[in-house]
């Protein structure tokens, strides 16, 4: 399959927008499965044409977060998919680069993995995350703009926007600098207000089913946290979930008013 360069020229396709995955592999594979696409060829292709979409956060708490970047790294390299980052993939990308990151809240997991390959598979590993973080866009725009892939949503005023604003939203939400009790940044529901008409597909907060508001679809049920792991289906706005086999934490997901 040829590598699709640009979103405006898959305006026609359908796709399935995956929620954060966090290293939770098996799930993934079962999710594509029964989202009908077939692995035949070492990546998942849907016969119909269907291209899947990531909201990022690939990695990280989960079993297997290097087997989702050489997948997810395979399918956005071979045009099979899009991929945007979220903040879990841009700590790792950091920490490729050398530069100082904290070891924690997850990326202990993926560092782990790392150090028990050989330093010829940490190279290939290393190089993949790289191409990956460095050729996928804060967000996309699909469908002629009406479809937005962004990990933790993106306000309308700054849709078609690319600077350190857009980069913070989208990677971490519509922070207000303070912190909850448990430590996590507070966000502020940005979902409740957007009026726009394209749909913004995202996740980095978890839910325990999708949350469906004024044209916004938060897919991130929760894999890592025993919840599940969801796809979303465009246009036809239909869900298919699989049940996470990771311990259930109630506390990790949040409610809305």
């Amino acid at each position: 399959m040829s590598r699709i360069d640009s979103a405006e020229r898959v305006f026609f396709v359908k796709f399935d927008v995956i929620g954060d995955i966090h290293g939770c592999y098996q799930e993934f594979l079962t999710l594509t499965k029964m989202l009908g696409y077939s692995w035949e060829s070492g990546i998942p292709l849907h016969p119909e044409g269907r291209l899947l979409a990531f909201v990022g956060d690939l990695t990280d708490r989960g079993p297997d977060s290097l087997s989702v970047i050489n997948s997810v790294y395979e399918i956005v390299n071979r045009g099979a998919g899009f991929y945007t980052p979220g903040n879990h993939c841009d700590k790792l990308y950091r920490y490729f680069l050398g530069r100082k990151v904290q070891v924690t809240h997850g990326l202990e997991t993926t560092v782990a993995e790392y150090e028990e390959l050989s330093k010829q598979q940490q190279k290939e590993i290393k190089k993949k995350f790289i191409w990956l973080y460095e050729s996928s866009p804060l967000y996309h725009l699909l469908d002629n703009g009406q479809l937005i892939i962004a990990h933790a949503g993106i306000p309308e005023e700054l849709i078609g926007k690319n600077d350190k604003r857009v980069k913070t939203f989208v990677l971490y939400g519509d922070i207000t600098g303070k912190t909850n009790p448990d430590g996590t940044p507070e966000r502020r529901d940005w979902a409740k207000h957007y009026k726009g008409q394209a749909w913004i597909i995202y996740g980095h907060t978890p839910v325990k089913q999708i949350r469906k508001i004024n044209h916004t679809v938060n897919v991130d049920t929760g894999a890592v946290f025993g919840g599940h792991l969801t796809g979303y289906r465009y246009p036809e706005q239909e869900t298919v979930s699989v049940p996470s086999s990771m311990p259930f934490i109630e506390a990790k997901f949040r409610s809305f008013d």
